[in-house]
């Protein structure tokens, strides 16, 4: 029993590597076919118009004007200490133009000059200081092919000799290096297109359609047509096939490789595939389209129908009054003119309005000090009318009370300020007869000398 574990496992290893190879073809589409990268199912009725869609901007075609500029490497450094500061050491074009951006460094810090044609992007530095330690990134960039790729090497100095030594750290390499000596950074990189050049451009760009019918394979699919970056378009087919399908003449400036199928037809169902191919940056994309046909929708008819009758009053046609177009006069002034002409406006607008608040507060103040100079006991009175005593006692309070209601018929007529100033008058005479009559009073008690 322990022995046949082994076995068994053994065995179902050796044929999942042979079933590995037995299906790579169908997996890996080796055929050239590519990569199936979407899967559509699409009906459209019989007699219609139809459009399979097929975008990519990647196989949107830039010529390379620059004779291969587009390829550019460069080195930069991480540094770890309290500022994490981020600096490009050296960049290097696949013309073979260096740049290093610290003075320092230059004959100390250089590239291959053949990098771009045997793959090596290796960084050496000379003469190695305290200050080069950090995390170095080999960056490569491929701007026509929108590619983009990265290495990391760690960089160590140390002062003494026993402790240099190279390792990996499980996400880079880590150098440790003695001070003043001198260091390899390894980059290397040699795919086909990092060291090839873009000859040929507009050949290794090209789109193709294929139509399967309902029961044929895909290695028997038809080919309907061809196009390529420079242009060049190529049919395949009957005549009345070319005429009812093709591909827009813009495809590779705007990305749409569209198949426009017209007047279709139940012949015309099956499996459709889009294979866009960029053999230089290496794109082999494909997508797959279920098309079916359906029956042509039937059209009812329309029965004519009588117009409706109006009434008088109702008839569209009568009263009917032409409403002339509206017309919208645009003035476009001179932008400095029409600047200071509102400016203008604006500020006679504001001192106008400054001035009305201005006369408001004035006239407010001049009100309140009016009602505050008005006070009705400073009213001055007129004089009041002398009595004059003759006899006794009750002629003088006879004589008060006459001229007392007289003061009151008389201000019945007047405002109620006026009011209150009488009746602080009539209290005041009150009190000077009622003095009176006490006066008079004790005159009368006084003993004659007759």
């Amino acid at each position: 029993m322990n022995l046949a574990v082994p076995l068994c496992a053994r065995a179902l290893f050796l044929a999942q590597i042979l079933a590995s190879f037995l299906f790579s073809p169908v997996q890996g589409q080796s055929d050239g076919s590519g990569v199936v990268v979407a899967m559509y199912n699409i009906s459209a009725s019989q007699g219609s118009q139809a459009v399979l869609q097929c975008h990519s901007q990647r196989m949107v075609w830039t010529q390379d004007r620059l004779k291969d500029r587009q390829r550019v490497v460069h080195w930069d450094l991480f540094r770890s200490g309290p500022d994490h500061a981020m600096e490009r050491v050296i960049d290097m074009f696949s013309a073979g133009d260096q740049r290093i951006y610290n003075g320092y460094n230059q004959g100390r810090i250089n590239m291959p000059k053949t990098a771009f044609k045997d793959g090596n992007f290796s960084l050496v530095i000379k003469d190695v200081a305290m200050s080069d330690k950090g995390i170095y990134s080999c960056n490569l960039h491929h701007h026509y092919c929108h590619l983009y790729e990265s290495i990391k090497v760690q960089l160590n100095v140390t002062k003494s000799a026993r402790k240099e030594r190279r390792f990996w750290d499980g996400q880079k390499a880590v150098f440790v290096v003695l001070v003043g000596s001198a260091v390899v950074l390894p980059c290397v990189n040699r795919r086909p297109i990092w060291t090839e050049g873009n000859s040929q451009e507009d050949q290794q760009q090209v789109v193709h359609w294929d139509r399967q019918p309902p029961g044929v394979r895909h290695d028997r699919a038809d080919r309907l047509i061809d196009l390529y970056a420079s242009g060049e378009r190529r049919h395949y087919g009957p005549l009345f096939v070319q005429q009812k399908m093709n591909i827009s003449a813009t495809a590779f400036s705007q990305g749409d490789f569209s198949l426009i199928i017209s007047d279709i037809q139940p012949l015309d169902q099956g499996l459709y595939s889009c294979h866009l191919h960029h053999h230089y940056c290496g794109l082999h994309e494909r997508r797959i389209f279920h098309f079916t046909v359906t029956p042509p929708v039937p059209q009812i008819p329309q029965e004519p129908t009588d117009e409706p009758q109006y009434l008088p009053n109702e008839d569209p046609n009568t009263n009917m009054v032409e409403v002339p177009p509206h017309v919208i006069n645009v003035i476009l002034p001179e932008q400095r003119s029409h600047f200071l002409q509102q400016l203008g406006y604006i500020l006679a607008t504001l001192l106008l309005l400054a001035l009305i608040v201005l006369a408001v507060v004035l006239l407010t103040r001049h009100r309140k000090r009016q009602g505050q100079d008005f006070d009705p006991r400073k009213v001055e009175s007129p004089p009041l009318p002398t009595v004059t005593y003759v006899g006794h006692t009750s002629c003088v309070k006879k004589e008060c009370e006459r001229s007392i209601p007289e003061v009151k018929s008389s201000n019945q007529e007047e405002t109620k300020l006026d009011y209150k100033n009488n009746l602080l008058k009539e209290a005041e005479m009150s009190k000077l007869c009622s003095q009176k009559a006490i006066d008079l009073d004790r005159e009368m008690e006084k003993p004659s000398w007759k």
